[in-house]
C-alpha cells in the first residue's frame, strides 16, 4: 500500500481510533493515578495562565482571569484532597503546586481573602 491508500484506510476503519499511532493507549489501561495527574496538572496549568503566571507581568497579562482562577483552583484543590491517600509519591507535588497556586492567587488580588477563604481553602485549610 502506499501512503495515500494507508491514510484511506485509516479512514475506513474508525473502530481503530489508534491504528497507525503507536502512542495512543486505551483508558482502561492507563493507571488511576496517572489519570489523577494528569487531570492535576492540566488544571494547574489553565490556573497559572488564568494567573497571568506565563508573563513577564502578570498583572497586565491578556488571559488574566481571577475569577476563571479561583474556579480551577477549586477544583484542583478537591482533586488532590480527596485523592491524596492514593497518589503516593506524587502527592507531595501537587499539594505544593496547589499551594503556590493559592499563595499566587492571594498576591494577585487586590482585595485578598480572609484566610481560610481563598480559592480551595475550605478543602485544604487556611495557605498563608
Amino acid at each position: 500500500m502506499n501512503s495515500s491508500s494507508d491514510a484511506a484506510a485509516r479512514r475506513a476503519e474508525p473502530d481503530d481510533p489508534g491504528r497507525g499511532r503507536p502512542d495512543v493507549r486505551e483508558l482502561a489501561d492507563v493507571p488511576s493515578v496517572e489519570v489523577i495527574s494528569r487531570a492535576a496538572v492540566m488544571l494547574m496549568s489553565a490556573a497559572a495562565e488564568r494567573l497571568g503566571l506565563a508573563e513577564e507581568d502578570p498583572g497586565s497579562a491578556a488571559g488574566r482571569d481571577l475569577d476563571e482562577a479561583r474556579r480551577l483552583i477549586t477544583a484542583l484543590a478537591g482533586l488532590v484532597t480527596a485523592s491524596a491517600e492514593y497518589l503516593g509519591p506524587h502527592a507531595g507535588p501537587l499539594r505544593d503546586g496547589l499551594q503556590a497556586l493559592q499563595r499566587a492567587f492571594r498576591e494577585g488580588s487586590t482585595y485578598p481573602d480572609p484566610p481560610g477563604q481563598g480559592p480551595g481553602e475550605k478543602f485544604t485549610g487556611p495557605v498563608y
